[in-house]
């Protein structure tokens, strides 16, 4: 079957629901992460210190979501049924039977628990087994060694890393490490996820 792209629409789990992110969902969002430091130091910016200040960072992602760049997820706590955060498709390039899961973050309080996992296994399933894409690729900071093990624990492979990738806001260059997921290789990532996220919701 022929790749697809990627539409705005609801992936539901356990812990997790991601849905369509919109202007709504800013209020949460801005509790869940507003003024974190840490929460946006890799995030291409600092802080948003105001919920206006999240917002604009919210309507550049819609505005590039309308031009068909991103599709956009608000990550909503079920237990509390509260946007926490958001994560996107992009670099989407279906001729390839690719794209890309970044530009996520979530409220301090959700780290190292399952809302990462499920996510990301929310969308990689998406990805393959909806859409029918070859490659799904994540990449990070060279500095962000938290993110750098988060991914590699979802199964995807390290490839590589882009040198003097981009700037960051205060001017140094960042490397870029790359890691991916290929299709075939999908069914044991998805066992792997799929245990790693039994094994939190024993553990919590």
């Amino acid at each position: 079957m022929p790749a697809r792209t990627p539409l705005p629409r609801t992936l539901t789990g356990r812990h997790v629901r991601l849905e369509p992110l919109s202007t709504e969902h800013l209020g949460e969002l801005f509790e869940a992460g507003g003024g974190d430091e840490e929460v946006w130091r890799w995030q291409g910016g600092p802080a948003p210190q105001t919920e206006a200040e999240l917002g604009g960072k919210l309507a550049t992602l819609l505005d590039a979501a309308e031009r068909g760049a991103y599709v956009p997820f608000a990550v909503v706590h079920r237990a509390s049924s509260r946007a926490i955060g958001w994560t996107t498709y992009m670099d989407i390039n279906v001729a390839d039977e690719q794209l890309e899961i970044g530009w996520t973050w979530y409220g301090r309080a959700y780290w190292r628990t399952a809302v990462n996992t499920e996510s990301k296994l929310l969308l990689l399933t998406h990805a393959f087994e909806d859409l029918s894409m070859g490659r799904v690729q994540l990449k990070t900071d060279h500095l962000n060694h938290r993110s750098q093990a988060a991914i590699a624990r979802i199964g995807a492979r390290r490839e590589g890393v882009l040198r003097r990738h981009r700037r960051r806001p205060d001017g140094t260059w960042r490397d870029s490490v790359y890691f991916s997921i290929l299709a075939d290789e999908w069914p044991a990532a998805k066992e792997n996820l799929t245990t790693r996220l039994r094994e939190l919701d024993h553990a919590g």
